[in-house]
């Protein structure tokens, strides 16, 4: 009988999509066609790649009519939201436009007789594993600069989000990429992990949880390939007493529950100066109250159900706890379906809250927050510190010296200042701790799909 891999969809619990798992055959003849496809791709000019990249960008957008309902059904993002297209739009175009820089050789200092530098080869077949959450986002971080720098790319896309896959597939065959170029594979688990075992595969980007991460790291042990791993985030925002705090609260809130909390970069814990801390709470909770939660089909909707039952009963078991251990819940509000085993979940926002709580310590990936009051910076950098993980931290102050002191101290990937939950193309996304490691985006994010080759050419007199 044919594996299959079932998409349900958290609207309604029903069967959205469904698509058979390739062979273990297929799967190798995949990746024999990429590593023979790859070989004349890096032949290939960048600016004939760069003009592919734009082909395949507006066919991807023009599917957008198809692709903003079809999202709302796979994974729960309200149709108002428009999908993912100004961020798709912005790294694809940016990432295209630095291309002939990034991976332009780099030339040694002049030395009489010898011409020395460093060609920025292609890694050779590039995998990306790509998740639910932000499907198209997430996947063009990689999947096009891998391809710009002359690899070629296999994509396995996230179960929950199965459609995707196809419509990059769709809309680089419309674009007119070379045939096994890019290629969107349905794979289990034991076969993805068995690939990356194989040696076949020169390079792996993953984003996902903690435990997958590790998962994938094992698989590829003694193959040598190289990793980018996008992993866990319990990223933190200090609000400071100059902060404009209307500013901050909108922001911030938007931060905390937008696509409903599912946001690697999401806001999940704020720390606020007492001086404000009363003021910024009654603003926070206010506007989380504005949050419409229902049917992301329906246009007055802004907040949809969470992708899966079980991450909806996980933000309710943390929120349990916090509450039996002193914690007050501030929203309450009342939402259909808004029940254990249920996707549908109303946004949360705790306070008296502290570092004993897993709502504090636990990524929750979910509409809720825990506010904090602190004294001073020194309480809030190790408030902020205090997590096994470092994606981005968010300060919220009108003098940018002090903001930058203050980045300096936290252990995090990024440092935002009176903004969050942004990527930003020319700035490198990476990660510390158990975020995981690797870069994407900017010029840096190429030198990591890139291996660095050597000239050293000395001339005969």
């Amino acid at each position: 009988m044919t594996e299959t891999v079932k998409l349900k969809s958290p609207i309604d619990g029903s069967l959205y999509a469904e698509r058979p798992v390739a062979t273990d055959q297929a799967v190798n003849a995949a990746v024999e066609r990429a590593r023979a496809a790859q070989i004349s791709w890096a032949q290939t000019s960048i600016a004939e790649r760069g003009r592919l990249m734009l082909a395949f960008l507006e066919a991807l957008v023009a599917m957008s009519d198809e692709i903003v309902p079809e999202l709302a059904w796979q994974m729960g993002r309200p149709t108002r939201y428009d999908g993912e297209f100004g961020g798709v739009k912005e790294r694809v175009s940016y990432m295209v436009g630095i291309a002939e820089r990034a991976l332009a050789p780099v030339i040694a200092d002049d030395k009489p007789g010898f011409r020395r530098y460093i060609k920025k080869d292609p890694l050779g077949v590039v995998m990306v594993i790509a998740p639910w959450n932000y499907p198209y986002l997430t996947a063009v971080n990689t999947i096009v600069p891998a391809l710009m720098a002359g690899s070629s790319v296999i994509l396995k896309h996230a179960a929950q989000t199965l459609l995707v896959g196809e419509r990059f597939q769709a809309a680089f065959d419309k674009a007119g990429l070379p045939k096994h170029v890019f290629q969107n594979i349905v794979m289990n688990h034991g076969q993805t992990e068995k690939l990356l075992a194989s040696g076949k595969v020169d390079h792996v980007n993953f984003t996902g949880s903690v435990a997958g991460g590790r998962a994938i790291e094992k698989a590829a042990a003694g193959t040598f390939m190289t990793l980018g791993l996008e992993l866990g985030g319990k990223d933190p925002a200090y609000v400071l007493p100059d902060a404009k705090l209307d500013h901050a609260v909108a922001n911030l809130v938007d931060g905390a529950f937008y696509n409903s909390g599912q946001c690697c970069c999401g806001i999940e814990r704020v720390y606020v100066h007492e001086k404000v801390y009363d003021e910024f709470v009654e603003g926070f909770v206010a506007e989380t109250k504005n949050y419409v939660v229902g049917n992301p089909l329906d246009e007055a909707t802004t907040m949809g159900p969470m992708a899966q039952a079980r991450f909806a009963d996980f933000i309710r078991e943390q929120k349990a706890e916090a509450l039996r251990k002193g914690a007050e819940a501030h929203i309450g509000m009342k939402v259909d379906n808004d029940r254990e085993g249920s996707p549908y979940l109303a946004p949360e926002v705790l306070t008296n809250v502290d570092h004993q709580m897993s709502v504090m310590r636990e990524e929750s990936f979910g509409p809720i927050v825990g506010i904090m009051k602190v004294r001073n910076d020194e309480e809030a950098i190790a408030l902020m510190n205090d997590s096994p993980y470092g994606l981005t931290a968010s300060i919220w102050t009108q003098d940018t010296d002090h903001a930058a002191a203050i980045g300096d101290r936290i252990e995090t990937g990024t440092v935002f200042m009176n903004r969050c939950d942004y990527l930003d193309p020319a700035l490198v996304w990476t990660g510390v701790k158990d975020t995981g490691k690797g870069a994407a985006l900017s010029a840096i994010g190429y030198d990591n799909l890139t291996r660095p080759k050597s000239y050293h050419l000395r001339e005969t007199i």
